[in-house]
Parts: C-alpha cells; sequence; structure tokens
C-alpha cells in the first residue's frame, strides 16, 4: 500500500554530492538491471509454456510451474519496485532498468539533471528536463551545478 506524503524534500544534487552517492547508486542499479534482466527471462519463459488458445487444457506439473514462474515473477516486480524507492528516497529519479538514472540539479537558476549510465565512473553529463539521454553534454568546470534543497507541495 502506498502512502501519499503531503510534502515531498525535492534534493538538488551538486556534482560532488552526486558523484559521493554513486557507490550506493550504482549498487543498487546493478540489482535493478541483473533483477530485470531475471524478470525479462522469466517472462518469456512464461509466455513459451503457457497454454493458448488453441490448446485444450494443462497438465497438473504444467499448471504447478505456471503458477511457480507467475509467482517468482510477482516476487521479482515487488523487490524491483523496492529497489526503484530506495533510489527515489535518495532523490535520484530512475529513467531506465538497465541503469539510467538522473540527479535534479540546479545549473544558473533553472533545474536540469545529472546524468550517470550504469558503468560509467563517475558523473560526466547533464541534460536538460526535457532533453532526456538524447541531449546529454558533457559537464565543465563553469557550469557546475549549485547545491540546494527545497520542499515543495504534492
Amino acid at each position: 500500500m502506498s502512502r501519499r506524503k503531503a510534502y515531498t524534500r525535492k534534493k538538488y544534487f551538486t556534482v560532488d554530492e552526486a558523484n559521493r552517492t554513486l557507490p550506493l547508486v550504482r549498487a543498487i542499479t546493478a540489482d535493478i538491471a541483473a533483477l530485470a534482466g531475471e524478470l525479462q527471462q522469466r517472462h518469456e519463459t512464461w509466455q513459451r509454456i503457457r497454454p493458448n488458445k488453441k490448446q485444450s487444457g494443462i497438465g497438473a506439473a504444467h499448471a504447478e510451474e505456471l503458477e511457480q514462474i507467475q509467482s517468482e515473477l510477482n516476487r521479482g516486480a515487488a523487490r524491483l519496485e523496492e529497489l526503484m524507492d530506495e533510489l527515489r528516497e535518495l532523490g535520484v529519479e530512475v529513467k531506465g532498468l538497465d541503469g539510467l538514472v538522473d540527479f535534479p540539479a540546479l545549473m544558473d537558476g533553472r533545474e536540469v539533471y545529472l546524468c550517470w549510465r550504469l558503468g560509467e565512473s563517475d558523473i560526466a553529463h547533464w541534460h536538460e528536463i526535457d532533453a532526456g539521454f538524447a541531449g546529454r553534454q558533457k559537464l565543465l568546470s563553469e557550469l557546475t551545478p549549485s547545491e540546494s534543497t527545497v520542499v515543495t507541495a504534492k
């Protein structure tokens, strides 16, 4: 059950702060990417063995296997959501199950994202809020985002 908060603390990261958070973010995103891959494989197995409309029925062993896979998919999906919630609680936005995340930041008085992908050593890119990964730009020292935290109503 989801609990709604009246107010959410919105965190804006500096590059240094985002980089200090990376060890934990890296571990969580690695778990997300691995689990997402496992869930994809289980789903493909489930799709392959489930009965289609032409089949009249399935045997007990087959039904048990389908139930087990479905149970694993449900548990995995719940765990995936827990991991994504851990990142959200840190103030990081999940952009892809492949390990793509954004850190909200302020640059020249406007909100931007510091962009990081699993496998990268540190925060080295940013993009405008609406630009997405395709709009990534290399961070320049004179454009280093400033630190700020605000409270916004939800």
